[in-house]
């Protein structure tokens, strides 16, 4: 017997289809709130060892394009060769056996960009060919691969939403951390050409910061109106939770002409993304 004929399996699946893009929107719109694991929150200050993340510098000097047209760094996924594949699966193994929480903050914080960049990467080439990371995820109904574990460190199972929003952000309540991490899309900011090292943080973060805000998938003007990256809008509480405070971020990092325009604006805000992978 046929329970469903050919136009009702349509419907439902229009309905379904329909169904999961709501879902797909509102998790979108419903950013993970920084809330701190306390486990992670210990650090040993006196220690000066310096973790070693010249795999990872090696996969962006091979692979990442930090001066295409576009303005966007780009991952050369499909090149990888077997071997690169290798090293950098090879330095996650390395990073996700150390214990972070005996080196110090400082070292602590490149430690889990770099891990959660790489992890990014890793996951891509995993399953490369993909147009997009939302794309992936092993959730029915989840949004991309953000709540799915991804690896293991000290015993604990951890998600890339673990690092960023139970660990970066309640850790170091650093605005700045947004343009550090990278979701390898179009949109996201760029992932830095240099691996993040205790030395050069603030540095990479202050470029970071300037290099997003004066790009158009940053923050551009439409017809007049103000269109931000909907990092902005997810975030905004990290960026001081109303639009004022935000225009008083991004004309901190402004060029001459955007800081006028900012500092001269007076409407509403809206917002975009683009979640095409960030490839060439």
């Amino acid at each position: 017997m046929k329970f469903f004929t050919q136009s009702t399996k349509l419907v439902l699946l229009s309905l379904f289809g329909f169904l999961g893009m709501l879902m797909s929107v509102s998790v979108v719109h419903a950013a993970p709130e920084s809330e701190l694991i306390p486990f992670w929150n210990k650090s040993d200050e006196s220690n000066k060892a310096v973790i070693d993340h010249s795999d990872w510098q090696h996969t962006l000097d091979t692979y990442l394009d930090n001066k295409h047209a576009s303005g966007v760094n780009l991952f050369n996924y499909g090149k990888v060769s077997k071997a690169d594949r290798s090293r950098l699966q090879n330095y996650l193994k390395k990073m996700t056996a150390l214990d972070p929480r005996s080196y110090s903050k400082q070292e602590q914080f490149a430690y889990w960009v770099n891990l959660y960049n790489a992890l990014t990467v890793e996951l891509i080439l995993e399953n490369y060919p993909v147009d997009s990371i939302t794309e992936l995820g092993k959730s029915f109904f989840g949004f991309g691969p953000w709540n799915d574990d991804i690896t293991q460190i000290q015993g604990k199972k951890l998600t890339l939403n673990n690092i960023e929003h139970n660990i970066l952000r309640p850790i170091w309540s650093e605005a700045r951390i947004h343009y550090a991490v990278n979701c390898a899309s179009y949109s996201c900011p760029n992932i830095a050409a240099k691996a993040f090292t205790s030395e050069n943080t603030e540095t990479l973060l202050e470029a970071a910061a300037t290099d997003y805000v004066n790009h158009e998938r940053g923050v551009t003007f439409d017809d007049g109106e103000l269109l931000v990256s909907s990092i902005y809008h997810w975030y905004k509480v990290d960026f001081g939770g109303n639009d004022q405070s935000l225009i008083a971020h991004l004309v901190k990092y402004a060029k001459p002409d955007l800081r006028t325009r900012l500092q001269q604006y007076k409407g509403d805000l809206d917002h975009h993304y683009d979640w095409g992978l960030n490839g060439p």
